[in-house]
């Protein structure tokens, strides 16, 4: 019987070593979410991210006439705080810091700039798509942020 117990410990100690000593995988490791599903949401992101920085005047503009504060910086830095986030989402890099800056990111600029429910017409339709899918992307991003929790180190 006390071989048997003494068995059992040296295979879970020989478990907890092999963990230790394995090497990191390059999607973050054994609980990161899917790298298939970090990329899709990830390239939505940089679409997004891109698409941001070679609109920056116009999304100024937007901004402005919003009523943000000093939108000729926020917007930019807004901008590449969406990119850098979602490097960190992609690589699971301080995933945690990473989806909460999403998730600020998203309730930040959802309801300020596609306020559809202030419009008419195409303007609207096309406010109300945005909010929507903003309003899914704010959605990956808790979940991502509840997978991180214990992860950033």
């Amino acid at each position: 019987m006390a071989d048997e117990i003494a068995d059992a410990d040296d295979a879970a100690d020989a478990d907890a070593s092999a963990e230790a000593d394995a090497p990191e995988t390059t999607d973050g490791g054994s609980d990161a979410p899917s790298l298939l599903g970090r990329t899709l949401y990830g390239g939505v992101l940089a679409y997004m991210a891109i698409d941001g920085f070679k609109n920056n005047e116009k999304r100024v503009a937007v901004a402005e006439e919003k009523g943000v504060p000093m939108p000729d910086v926020l917007v930019p830095f807004v901008t590449g705080m969406l990119l850098v986030a979602n490097l960190g989402i992609v690589l699971w890099r301080l995933p945690r810091a990473a989806a909460g800056a999403l998730v600020v990111f998203f309730l930040g600029t959802t309801p300020s700039i596609h306020d559809f429910w202030t419009m008419e017409g195409k303007e609207r339709q096309g406010n109300k798509i945005n909010f929507l899918k903003n309003l899914a992307l704010l959605g990956g991003a808790i979940v991502f942020l509840d997978a991180a929790d214990g992860d950033d180190e």
